[in-house]
């Protein structure tokens, strides 16, 4: 993203999506602890799916908990930093975090074009 000049806090936002959505996936994706990470970047936005085969997501919460909670703080985080933040769940087959952000520009940086196929 940087050789696109996406802007330092949209490429951290983004970086902090994907953490915690692996953490998640190490945590709950079932005894392998195996995931798969893709992205895509295209069209000013940039899409992360990380696939576990775990059991599923619970449902999201309305809030942040209590400081000294330890758990319970990845889904609302992930769904602060990112423009859009869905889950598919495969029963037997594992869960699907989709983090979509629509990138911003680092205003300092050259005018080249930043028009990019999905990769």
């Amino acid at each position: 993203m940087r050789s696109l000049n996406v802007s330092e806090t949209c490429i951290a936002d983004m970086l902090l999506a994907v953490s915690e959505a692996c953490s998640n996936a190490v945590r709950h994706g079932g005894p392998a602890n195996r995931y798969e990470v893709t992205a895509a970047i295209g069209a000013g936005q940039c899409d992360v799916r990380v696939a576990d085969n775990g059991d599923g997501v619970p449902t999201m919460p309305h809030s942040f908990p209590p400081p000294d909670t330890e758990n319970g703080r990845g889904l609302l985080i992930m769904r602060s930093v990112v423009d859009e933040i869905s889950f598919g769940v495969t029963p037997g087959r594992g869960t699907t975090v989709h983090l979509r952000k629509h990138l911003a520009w680092d205003d300092g940086a050259d005018a080249r074009p930043r028009e990019l196929a999905a990769v």
